[in-house]
Order: structure tokens, then C-alpha cells, then sequence
């Protein structure tokens, strides 16, 4: 019996330190590691490029003629929604935490959109001689984008696909308008078919600075130390593009019947690049990938 008790003794203080270790142990794998630290934030440089697709949407239509013998909607602008492609080209700068990103992204954009209208004129004595004249419209403006985002990352692995929504200020650059004249004559004896010069007229004038906001998806793939990402947004503007103070103030345009319509102009912007991180361990670390 003696001998049974120092036994037992050193088998409780035996079993006890192997339970404490086991705790300790499990207490240290539980904590963060440096890398782990590290991985939750990263600032990232990069460039984009893509392409834009615009809706200009009017807000008040304006006219230089008014029609006395039929109805003023004949006259009214059919604007092109998503028809013409634009470009831009983008610089990003990108913090990361825990899976949301806080970024702004300076960008160049043209944007192009068009519209047509008609006018007609017929002699009140004999209704079969009338005149009717299209004019095919084509607007470029140049503009250059401010954006603040805040993205979320739905997923963490090598894939990231993410949402983002954020507001913007354009500013304008340039704008320029070209004007396609055609028409039927039916006034003259027959039926005769006819286009004139195209006209090409500079139009920054007619345009202002707008705001709006934005949102979107992406995705991002980690292909070593960078970042290959494509999105798409949609950009809607908040205030008019028009400059209303010269909405009659060209000559050109005026003369052949044009007059700016307050307008709204929404976009689908497509864009791809790579990003490259601001942090990294060594050239054999994967930023993202662990």
C-alpha cells in the first residue's frame, strides 16, 4: 500500500502536465501568425483599360423650330441607348483590410451617344410637295473621372470575386458634334434622294462638369505577386451635362435646327488590368494566395 500511493502520485502530476501541455499547445496554434497579420492589409497599384457603353437620357427637350401644321413630338430627338463604344483608361490605388478595399480610381473617358430627328415642310396648297430632312447626330466628349469605391471580396481564395459601389465627379475635357444632313425632296416633280456635307463642329461649350454615383462586380485572380481583375459598372449621372447659359450660342447648329436637350448620361463601363501589391515579403511570397 505504501508503495501504491507514491504511484499514483506521479501518475496524477504525469497526466496533469500532459493536459496543460496539450492546452498550452492548442492556445498557440490559435493564435494569428505574422503572416496572417499581414495578409489582412495590402495597398495595391495598377492600371486598367476598357470600353463604355452610353445612355444619355433628356431631362427637357429644347427646339429651334416649332411646327405650325403638325405636332411637335415629329420633331422631338430619338436618342441611341448602349449603341456607340467609348473607351477609358484608368489608374487605381487600392487599400485592402479584411476583405473590403477602399479605392480611388482617376480615369480619362470618351464617351460617345447619338441621336436623330426630322423636320418636314409642305406646301398647304398641294400636300404631295413636301420636303423631309434627317439629321444624324453624333456626340464626343472627353471627360475626366474622379471615383471613390468601397469594394467587398465575397470570396478569399486565388478567385476573388467582389461588389463595389462608390460616387464620382466628371470633369470635362473636349467635346466635339457631327451632324449628317439627308432628306427627300418630293417638291420638285419627283422623288429625289439627297445628303450634304457632314459637319463637324467643336462642342465643349454645350457640355458641363457632372456628378453621379456608381455600382458593380468584378473579379480578381492572384497570379503570383499580382493582381489580374476584370469589372463592370454602371455610372449614373445626378445633375445635368448640359451647359444651359449656351444652349443657343453655336451658329452651326443653330443654323441647321440642332438645340441641346438637358440631358442625364449613364454608362456601362467595362475595363481589365493588373494590380501590383505596395507590400510584400519576398519575390517567392504569394500576396493573397495563403
Amino acid at each position: 500500500m505504501k508503495r501504491l500511493i507514491p504511484l499514483l502520485i506521479i501518475l496524477s502530476v504525469s497526466l496533469t502536465v500532459q493536459g496543460q501541455f496539450k492546452k498550452n499547445k492548442g492556445a498557440i496554434a490559435s493564435k494569428p501568425s505574422q503572416q496572417s497579420k499581414f495578409l489582412e492589409k495590402q495597398w495595391w497599384l495598377g492600371f486598367k483599360a476598357g470600353t463604355n457603353f452610353s445612355q444619355p437620357s433628356p431631362i427637357k427637350r429644347y427646339t429651334v423650330t416649332t411646327p405650325t401644321n403638325y405636332a411637335q413630338a415629329l420633331n422631338d430627338k430619338v436618342y441611341d441607348s448602349f449603341s456607340k463604344t467609348g473607351s477609358q483608361a484608368t489608374l487605381e490605388a487600392t487599400f485592402y483590410f479584411k476583405g473590403f478595399s477602399f479605392s480611388t480610381q482617376p480615369t480619362y473617358r470618351q464617351s460617345r451617344f447619338s441621336y436623330t430627328n426630322q423636320f418636314q415642310w409642305r406646301n398647304p396648297e398641294n400636300s404631295a410637295e413636301h420636303l423631309v430632312l434627317k439629321y444624324d447626330q453624333e456626340q464626343n466628349a472627353n471627360y475626366a473621372d474622379f471615383p471613390l469605391l468601397i469594394k467587398y471580396d465575397i470570396l478569399r481564395g486565388k478567385l476573388r470575386p467582389y461588389v463595389q459601389v462608390g460616387v464620382f465627379y466628371s470633369l470635362l475635357i473636349n467635346a466635339n458634334k457631327s451632324i449628317k444632313i439627308s432628306g427627300t425632296d418630293y417638291a420638285s416633280g419627283g422623288i429625289n434622294q439627297f445628303s450634304n456635307q457632314e459637319i463637324i463642329v467643336g462642342a465643349k461649350d454645350l457640355f458641363h462638369n457632372y456628378w453621379g454615383i456608381m455600382g458593380g462586380a468584378g473579379l480578381g485572380y492572384n497570379l503570383g505577386n499580382v493582381k489580374v481583375v476584370l469589372d463592370a459598372s454602371y455610372w449614373k449621372s445626378m445633375s445635368n451635362i448640359s451647359n444651359t447659359s449656351n444652349r443657343f450660342s453655336n451658329d452651326r447648329l443653330t443654323g441647321v435646327g440642332d438645340a441641346q436637350d438637358d440631358l442625364d448620361l449613364n454608362n456601362i463601363v467595362i475595363s481589365a488590368g493588373v494590380l501590383f501589391p505596395m507590400r510584400f515579403l519576398s519575390n517567392s511570397f504569394k500576396t493573397l494566395d495563403r
